[in-house]
């Protein structure tokens, strides 16, 4: 996938700045709320804290809180730029932190490169924080600030450049010296790298069995061995007993290469000389020590594994750093030990040996995925990673005596692990990554606006569908140009110019019409019209779905998709449903831009329209016909048509679950349900669809809650329709517009297989 410097520069730029920021995560709405979160509340935690110091962890958010400490001397791959420079990077950090593990992080930039002043600076913050994650601090020194950290601070310190890469390319090499026959202790590694991430890996590596007479460690200045006086005492630890040795001369007999350093180090020439099944980890990035392809030309019975995305056996941090500082939390973990390192790599290694989850799959674009030479490691997507991974640090930090809280109930602790990072981080990926399974031809028609542009340059970088520009070619162009987008090879359709076209879809149209008051002459004309002709394309099966409404208003651009490709035969309306994710979850609203006052009958329509967009997101829907009332209790005009249609709904649809009359609170508060409603089929999980009693309240909540509830909304997605049209709302942003691309795949691969 290809970044644009404009396009992360502007994502690091808009408002507000950055990508973190810090929400209260208690009420702070009244007067009562202030004083409990301030003066004269808080003095009571503070004084129980002043009796216990352990009670900090009761009472204060210290227990999910990490710092991400740098001074910026070796960020990355760019090397020594200063900890201003690399705060965009330790903000990053921070949201892998959040996103795959609910941790939460402040990024701090220290300004010194004095080893005993930035210690001084991390032990004075111990008693903010739960952990320490050091992150791109050059060797040695990152060493010794590590050591001493960890040898005079009471909670996790981990410098990840280390750690983290030594215990994923661990997983990796158990994995990878069981399929190749080799063990531990008889083969000859050679280690192209002698900074701290070449140096962790190597001792973690000895721990597993390896001896230090087998490795042979390069650095810049060649080989390191005993006769060299340049070599710190960690790079001793590895230096051998002979003398210089030519790089290539070494590979001979080797079984393998591990390479932390620079691109094409090494060439075909090498890895000839390597024994049979030979592993290369070549890990530098961007550009490995050896090119894959190049590597497996020469080798093909070689095990490969790189740090990129783009090739098979990723050795990736975000694998092990989010996972193993979760367990250490969860267990208020003095250090982050040896035993705990283990643990998580052995973790890794284990998890390739089981059944890998469809998601995991559909996220890669596989038919199959399973233990072999091009799966030794897991995937980063893997969602098995947080409950493995995790679990496996805190009993190993519970048996090595490190654990001050340990786990009671270990099936309990998984399942609040998957709670951190359930649906509410994994839905709008989830759709993604099923356009991505097989990417439809999507006709955009308002081509001639930036942000339809930028959605198309990212839906095509993606490989989320295929682009179709509608619009004027020469006005379309300039546009790509100006945003020096990538969209040459995309095909521009000007209806203005498609005469044959033109008339050809003018007459299907009037056939469609003609009893509707439509001339042959007007429905030629109208096919002028973008919104009449992207429609006709899908119509026709030259596309497979249309966007259109980001310079309209929702009726007129619904009006011609309508007209022109209709309802689904069996259904007598079409409904509007938006998405609301929030952090309690994911919910549905319906019907939000269609039906004004819908009748019973409507109603038991829009139902049957939503239950089935479960399908859609592989979301089981949850449905509550809303009201004023529960269950019967207030009937008038304006609850029997919501009684009826979902006495309608549960007798022909028996399975569905749904109910109704009833309020919103009610529907949500499965605690309410139980009390006082236990025939309710929403009393074990509440409900995460609503179908609302009017077009009115429908579209005042979910603006409500979109700009005073916080929420993200996605939609609205049109249902009902026979073939795949979304129209967006007025203004929507780039990523709005990338999501309901998404969702119009999503709706043409469902339909295509109904087909």
């Amino acid at each position: 996938m290809k970044i644009r410097k404009e396009d992360a520069l502007l994502y690091h730029s808009r408002e507000p700045k950055g990508k973190i920021e810090i929400s209260s995560t208690k009420p702070v709405s009244t007067q009562r709320d202030l004083s409990l979160a301030y003066s004269p509340g808080v003095a009571w935690p503070c004084l129980e804290i002043a009796e216990q110091v352990s009670r900090v962890y009761d009472y204060t958010a210290r227990g999910n809180l990490v710092a991400v400490l740098t001074n910026g001397t070796a960020v990355l791959g760019l090397g020594n730029i200063g900890p201003e420079a690399a705060k965009p990077v330790m903000e990053g950090k921070g949201v892998l932190f959040k996103k795959f593990a609910g941790i939460d992080v402040f990024d701090i930039e220290v300004n010194t490169t004095d080893v005993e002043e930035f210690i001084a600076v991390a032990k004075a913050l111990e008693p903010t924080f739960g952990g320490i994650n050091l992150e791109d601090i050059k060797a040695p020194e990152s060493f010794e600030i590590e050591k001493r950290l960890r040898k005079e601070m009471n909670i996790p310190v981990m410098h990840d450049d280390q750690h983290g890469t030594a215990i994923i390319s661990a997983a990796a090499m158990i994995n990878a010296l069981r399929l190749a026959n080799k063990k531990f202790g008889e083969v000859k590694i050679i280690c192209s790298g002698a900074g701290a991430a070449a140096i962790a890996c190597c001792n973690l590596y000895v721990q597993l069995g390896a001896r230090r007479e087998n490795i042979f460690m390069f650095d810049k200045k060649g080989l390191l061995h005993a006769n060299r006086e340049d070599l710190d005492k960690y790079k001793s630890a590895f230096a051998q007993k002979g003398k210089e040795t030519d790089l290539l001369k070494t590979f001979e007999d080797c079984d393998v290469f591990v390479g932390l350093s620079s691109g094409g180090l090494i060439g075909p020439e090498h890895i000839r000389k390597m024994t049979k099944t030979p592993i290369i980890f070549a890990m530098a990035n961007p550009d490995p020590e050896i090119p894959y392809e190049i590597a497996m030309q020469a080798r093909p019975d070689a095990i490969l594994a790189t740090g990129r995305s783009d090739y098979p056996n990723q050795v990736n941090n975000v694998l092990g750093f989010p996972y193993i500082f979760r367990g250490a939390l969860d267990v208020r973990a003095t250090e982050i030990n040896e035993e705990m390192k283990l643990a998580a790599a052995t973790a890794l290694a284990d998890m390739t040996h089981e059944p890998v989850p469809e998601s995991v799959m559909v996220a890669y674009s596989e038919k199959h995925i399973t233990f072999g030479p091009e799966y030794i490691i897991p995937k980063p997507l893997d969602p098995r990673l947080i409950t493995r991974v995790s679990t496996a640090v805190a009993r190993a930090a519970m048996e090595s005596g490190v654990a001050l809280r340990p786990v009671e109930n270990f099936a309990d602790y998984e399942i609040s692990l998957q709670e951190r990072v359930g649906l509410y981080h994994e839905f709008t990926r989830s759709i993604i990554q099923m356009a991505q399974k097989s990417p439809k031809r999507v006709v955009f028609g308002e081509a001639d606006t930036t942000k339809i542009l930028k959605a198309a340059q990212i839906v095509k970088d993606e490989k989320i569908a295929i682009p179709v520009l509608l619009g004027n070619k020469k006005k379309i162009k300039a546009l790509i140009a100006e945003n020096t987008l990538e969209l040459d090879d995309v095909q521009i359709i000007d209806p203005a110019e498609e005469d044959i076209q033109v008339e050809v879809f003018g007459k299907s149209l009037y056939e469609k019409r003609k009893r509707k008051g439509m001339s042959l002459h007007d429905a030629i004309k109208l096919m002028r019209d973008r919104n009449y002709f992207g429609p006709m394309m899908v119509e026709s099966g030259i596309a497979d779905a249309f966007i259109s409404g980001l310079t309209k208003d929702y009726p007129s651009s619904i009006r011609p998709a309508l007209q022109v490709i209709g309802k689904e035969r069996s259904r007598n309306l079409v409904a509007g449903m938006h998405i609301i994710r929030t952090k309690r979850g994911i919910y549905f609203f319906a019907d939000t831009t269609v039906n004004k006052n819908p009748t019973a009958e409507d109603l038991f329509e829009i139902g049957i329209l939503v239950a089935r967009a479960g399908k859609l997101f592989n979301v089981e829907m949850r449905i509550a016909m809303l009201s004023y009332s529960n269950f019967g209790s207030n009937i008038d005009g304006n609850t029997e048509p919501i009684i009826r249609a979902t006495a309608m709904l549960q007798a022909k649809f028996p399975g569905m679950v749904i109910d109704g009359d009833v309020q919103a609170n009610v529907a949500l508060r499965t605690d309410i349900l139980q009390e006082n409603y236990m025939f309710s089929k929403l009393t074990e999980k509440g409900a995460n669809t609503f179908i609302f009693p009017n077009l009115m309240a429908s579209n005042i909540a979910y603006k409500i809650m979109s700009e005073i509830g916080g929420a993200e909304v996605i939609g609205p997605i049109l249902l009902g329709m026979k073939k795949p049209v979304q129209i967006l709302q007025l203004g929507s942003s780039v990523r709005e517009i990338v999501n309901m691309v998404a969702i119009a795949v999503n709706d043409a691969q469902l339909k295509r297989g109904l087909e």
